[in-house]
């Protein structure tokens, strides 16, 4: 870790540029009636990525051995639809193009970033694993999915753009939602006691696990607890 508290204030004191500010508070304004909007959460996400967030970011990492290992090894996820859908029914690749197949969703809308260094490959695994993530703990992609693992996150990971996405969906929740206070918050309450029960999934070396079963790969990582039956994904 840094010496004090120097990366905190240094975060915090780029949060407070005007400029850094108001394009914070846009974006997440757009986001308060968008809350599932990639290309406006992408932009954010990059907005408060600063060197020093990054920085405290990979210091936590380092803390679990599979994650220090890939600081070290960057090991990329490999996606081949036509593989994936050749592989057996439960298993982790198969699961995983089902889940994306069904919820219209294409792993190429996810931006690729280069990985040359732990700081890049950081940043790039986030964005490529984020999918596998909602495989993996079972939760769905409409607002109250996205608000649980948005919990796990935070619960695993010194995730600075999860409080931010957390407060989104609490205002769109209030403004938008408030009839679905209830799913959102179980979806909540279970992706934070998920997240801190389960092993620490940055840093696996997901394309070695395809062929996998699901189930199998949940027990590895200690995800023992299906999500809320509203927001189940995949059994």
């Amino acid at each position: 870790m840094r010496v004090g508290n120097t990366s905190i204030y240094s975060h915090f004191n780029n949060m407070r540029n005007p400029l850094v500010l108001a394009k914070l508070l846009y974006k997440s304004v757009v986001l308060v009636k968008y809350p599932t909007r990639l290309d406006e959460v992408i932009e954010l996400a990059d907005s408060i990525s600063t060197d020093d967030v990054m920085g405290e970011f990979m210091d936590e990492i380092r803390k679990d051995p599979t994650g220090a290992r890939s600081l070290e090894q960057r090991p990329r996820v490999r996606i081949v639809r036509d593989e994936l859908r050749a592989l057996p029914q439960g298993t982790l690749g198969r699961e995983y193009i089902d889940f994306m197949d069904g919820n219209g969703l294409n792993p190429e809308d996810l931006p690729t970033r280069p990985a040359e260094n732990p700081a890049d490959f950081t940043r790039a695994h986030l964005f490529e694993t984020h999918d596998i993530w909602h495989v993996v703990t079972g939760f769905k992609t409409d607002l109250a999915g996205e608000l649980g693992l948005q919990a796990f996150y935070l619960a695993q990971l010194p995730a600075r753009l999860s409080p931010l996405l957390l407060a989104v969906g609490m205002a769109n929740t209030l403004i938008y939602g408030f009839a679905d206070k209830d799913v959102r918050m179980d979806a909540i309450a279970h992706g934070w006691r998920l997240g801190k029960q389960s092993r620490q999934l940055f840093g696996q070396d997901w394309t070695q696990m395809w062929a996998a079963p699901l189930s199998q790969v949940r027990a590895h990582l200690g995800i023992t607890a299906a999500a809320p039956a509203t927001q189940l994904a995949a059994a």
